[in-house]
């Protein structure tokens, strides 16, 4: 009975619509989930979240699970995540894409889930990283570590949303840092952000995991925009 008055005071709404959700539904109406735009990247080594690292990094796989439209379902999920504290979006989407990647022979070797990380800054203002637990499902999934303390945000930079690319690499290109030993020597470092806009980011990311002696790199994302 209590629930079900803190349901009626509280309604829980869906991340995608912001519509209030029955009882039966979680995260995501029904509407919304049969209308996820799939990328099916998994499918295609030579995808567009591959290609966009083509000649930057040298990468074993990289995928993303949907497409980011402008007003669309995805972009309404993903700011929800980020800025609305709905971090079990982000735990969905792990889950709707770990049966894909379980499957995927370059995955296969993955040692380590790796969250792009926030500044301790941007952290203590947000409260958690939004794809701390995109993670967690991915890791539990392909029955592999999820480190987050490997990857550190050295530098704290304002949001890089309406940057080009240049100007994104110039910000992040001193950005990111690696704490190891020699126990993460020779590993495969499965790289995750919540959406791959010019991949700046994820490229000064994958750059630092690199330094790490005998590494190999994938990266993994919610949601890939066009640019």
């Amino acid at each position: 009975m209590f629930k079900s008055l803190v349901n009626l005071l509280y309604p829980k709404t869906c991340s995608g619509c912001n519509e209030t959700l029955l009882d039966s539904e979680s995260v995501l109406c029904t509407t919304c989930r049969h209308e996820l735009p799939y990328t099916q990247h998994h499918l295609n080594p030579e995808n567009e979240t591959y290609n966009k690292f083509y000649g930057r990094l040298p990468l074993e796989h990289a995928s993303s699970l949907l497409y980011f439209h402008k007003e669309g379902i995805v972009q309404q999920l993903i700011h929800n995540l980020k800025y609305r504290g709905h971090e079990e979006a982000g735990k969905l989407a792990g889950e709707l894409y770990v049966d894909d990647l379980v499957k995927t022979e370059t995955l296969q070797s993955v040692t380590d889930v790796i969250p792009v990380p926030l500044h301790k800054k941007r952290l203590r203002e947000r409260g958690y990283n939004q794809v701390t637990e995109f993670g967690r499902a991915l890791a539990k999934g392909l029955g592999v570590n999820y480190s987050d303390n490997i990857l550190l945000r050295e530098s704290y930079t304002k949001t890089q949303t309406k940057k080009g690319l240049s100007d994104r690499a110039e910000i992040t290109r001193s950005a990111f840092e690696v704490s190891y030993t020699e126990a993460h020597h020779n590993r495969h470092f499965l790289l995750i952000d919540d959406v791959i806009t010019t991949g700046a980011t994820l490229e000064a990311c994958g750059r630092a995991l690199l330094k790490i002696p005998g590494s190999r790199l994938s990266i993994v994302t919610i949601a890939y925009a066009h640019t």
